[in-house]
């Protein structure tokens, strides 16, 4: 006759079973709906980190102001008003001068496609092709300087112009969540601090001071190499004639915060741009490039970035991959320092902590 007990065991598993796929169920569908919020929230979590990296950015800036006797909330609305003023200044500067050379490109269509006809690597090119090349660019110049065409430009002069407006927007939000960023840090960081227990709160205050300031440099000095790297390539590309030299060396400096890749990227694009004006012109601007990187690479960044952060080569490889393939460019751009950050944590607490034991 067989045992109460081992029903009562068996009752039990069955019950215990049940709760414990419920729950793993409840935890699959509560995973799954924070992934579709993040998901959701991408843009605002991008936005919210590109405001905490260039305020810790331009702290620096504002402590600078406070130690002249200015009050911070000037301070910040001075740094505010330069920046903002530097971004009005690339747009007045860049989107007429977009414009115009648009209106030049298709107006002189047809006389931009005979030049490029009688070069002599396009005539080679073209003999090799079996007369294809010749015929692709009448095809495409008769198509640009048709007016019945004209309307698909206009279209996607409306599109590059929402894309404008819509990057345009987004950088006000990214300022305005500085502004309060800013405003609020010496708040933040000492509400932060008193969460820390009072005997190691020293230490903590003063490991947070040192990330916070290495950033804050990090993101001046990455600006500053991409600022040089534009104004030489503006100049390089005025002296051989390369169209476009404003909204190129804007594109450089955009490209050129990017670590690693940036630079190199910058430099493709205005040797296939200057391509279309001859053939030395897209060597000389690879040449230019390819000098200015060495430099840039041993002479310009150790200087400017020495005192903000202090990474191997290697980390700095594996963290802007990692960031880039997390976040995308704006994980390439926060690796570096978070990377800086956490080889700070290890050298000034964990390191301790093993010497100790």
């Amino acid at each position: 006759m067989p045992a109460k007990p081992p029903a009562k065991h068996q009752s039990w598993s069955i019950s215990n079973g049940f709760q414990f796929g419920l729950l793993g169920g409840l935890g699959v569908l509560t995973a799954l709906a924070i992934g579709g919020a993040l998901t959701t929230l991408a843009q605002v979590i991008t936005y919210l980190f590109a405001a905490i990296f260039i305020a810790l950015g331009l702290d620096p800036i504002v402590s600078l102001l406070e130690r002249k006797n200015i009050k911070r909330p000037i301070a910040i609305l001075i740094v505010m008003l330069g920046l903002l003023g530097v971004f009005a200044g690339i747009v007045l500067a860049l989107v007429p001068k977009l414009v115009s050379e648009a209106a030049l490109l298709i107006s002189s269509a047809p006389e931009f496609a005979t030049n490029l006809k009688i070069q002599p690597w396009v005539i080679d090119l073209n003999n090799n092709l079996g007369g294809g090349l010749v015929q692709t660019i009448d095809s495409v110049s008769s198509y640009i300087s048709d007016a019945k065409n004209w309307p698909n430009f206009v279209g996607g002069f409306v599109q590059v112009g929402i894309g404008i407006f819509s990057g345009a927007t987004g950088f006000l939000v990214i300022l305005i969540l500085s502004i309060y960023i800013m405003s609020s840090l010496t708040r933040f960081k000492k509400w932060v601090y008193s969460l820390v227990p009072s005997s190691k709160r020293t230490k903590f205050a003063d490991l947070a001071e040192q990330i916070s300031v290495s950033v804050g440099r990090y993101v001046m000095g990455q600006v500053t190499v991409a600022l040089i790297n534009a104004i030489c390539g503006f100049i390089m590309m005025s002296i051989i004639g390369v169209p476009f030299a404003i909204a190129l060396a804007f594109i450089t400096f955009l490209l050129a915060l990017i670590p690693l890749v940036g630079s190199l990227t910058g430099a493709i694009i205005v040797a296939v741009v200057a391509l279309t004006q001859s053939p030395t012109a897209a060597i000389v601007a690879l040449v230019y490039y390819f000098i200015y990187m060495q430099v840039e690479a041993y002479f310009v960044s150790p200087r400017i970035m020495k005192e903000a952060v202090s990474v191997p080569g290697a980390v700095v490889v594996i963290a802007a991959l990692a960031g880039g393939a997390l976040l995308g460019v704006l994980g390439a751009l926060v690796a570096i320092p978070v990377a800086a950050s956490a080889m700070l944590i290890i050298r000034q607490v964990w390191i301790p902590r093993q010497n100790e034991n």
